[in-house]
């Protein structure tokens, strides 16, 4: 049997100690063998809640012979720095999303993995969970006919005005915090080439970055998509297909707990039907699917790049728009 994939975890935050590092230590082909803070104390209490070593600082971190794959939940200002440090030092790389804040520093990220042999992985959980493999095999059997509009929305409620994602200087946004789901569902269903024909992100609530948005992207063989994000709404994660004879539409689509049961509304033009999906820990799919990259000499992410482009061009068409 394969020894675990031994993973050091850089930073203290809410969503690694929520649901990654419990995955991370659940899944047989990893194992937590340190955390690292910039403060020993905090390092130390996280360290002890999975047996293993507390390091001071990040750098120590990726000295340590010990750890052969990094985790990183840092700001999104700091994901391609240390991302690529971690690289740079021989470990594989989970890193939050985005990977970093421009599509060309993305690009050589990925390119330095692959020429490393080594894994780097976005953390976008949701398209490891079963629920969207069924969606689109439906879509594939022409269960709604061909497909003509996709529309896709992921909205949270306001959070504290010292949160992180509202710090412009840490990389805060709803386009780099809840914009990459829905843009990411749509080169799920809808394969690779969109393009983004309109967009406009909006600052709100005396937010110093955009709180909320919305874009209007086109598919290579012309379907149109929809996609709308905030910050500061009442919660929504959610998202239909319209097709020629019918339409699926899928609620708590992105973050949904490991307890929840999917449920795909179908209708195919004969009647709406519920079809109750499995639930599945996605957090641990992403592990697992982590681990495998990493066993495998690191496996390069096309969608990674695109996404990127994706994410640029709506603020540059917001930024034009406006």
């Amino acid at each position: 049997m394969t020894r675990p994939l031994r993973v050091g975890v850089m930073g203290c935050a809410d969503i690694a100690r929520r649901r990654m590092l419990p995955a991370i230590a659940r899944a047989p082909q990893t194992e937590i063998v340190a955390v690292a803070s910039r403060q020993a104390g905090r390092a130390r209490k996280l360290a002890d809640v999975y047996g293993c070593r507390a390091v001071q600082g990040y750098e120590a971190l990726l000295t340590d012979e010990g750890v052969e794959a990094v985790y990183v939940p840092l700001p999104a200002a700091l994901h391609a720095e240390w991302a690529e440090a971690a690289l740079l030092a021989g470990k594989h790389v989970l890193v939050e999303k985005p990977v970093s804040l421009r599509r060309e520093t993305t690009s050589r990220l990925v390119e330095l993995a692959a020429s490393r042999g080594l894994a780097l992985m976005e953390n976008v959980m949701f398209v490891h969970h079963g629920l969207h493999t069924v969606v689109r095999k439906l879509l594939a059997e022409g269960a709604i006919g061909e497909l003509r509009a996709f529309e896709a929305h992921f909205m949270v409620p306001r959070r504290a005005m010292d949160d992180i994602r509202l710090q412009p200087e840490l990389g805060g946004g709803a386009l780099w915090d809840t914009g990459v789901y829905p843009l990411r569902a749509a080169r799920y269903f809808l394969g690779p080439g969109l393009r983004v024909a309109g967009a406009c992100l909006v600052r709100g609530g005396g937010h110093r970055v955009d709180s909320a948005g919305s874009a209007l992207l086109v598919a290579q063989d012309g379907t149109g998509v929809h996609a709308s994000f905030g910050l500061d709404h009442a919660y929504r994660s959610a998202y239909t297909l319209w097709g020629t004879g019918g339409s699926i539409a899928v609620d708590r689509a992105f973050t949904p707990p490991a307890s929840h049961r999917p449920i795909i509304r179908l209708d195919d033009g004969s009647g709406v039907r519920d079809l109750a999906v499995p639930a599945e820990d996605q957090a641990y799919n992403t592990v697992m699917a982590f681990a495998a990259a990493a066993r495998a000499g690191g496996t390069p992410d096309a969608v990674c790049p695109e996404q990127a482009r994706l994410l640029d061009d709506v603020r540059a068409a917001a930024t034009r728009g406006g």
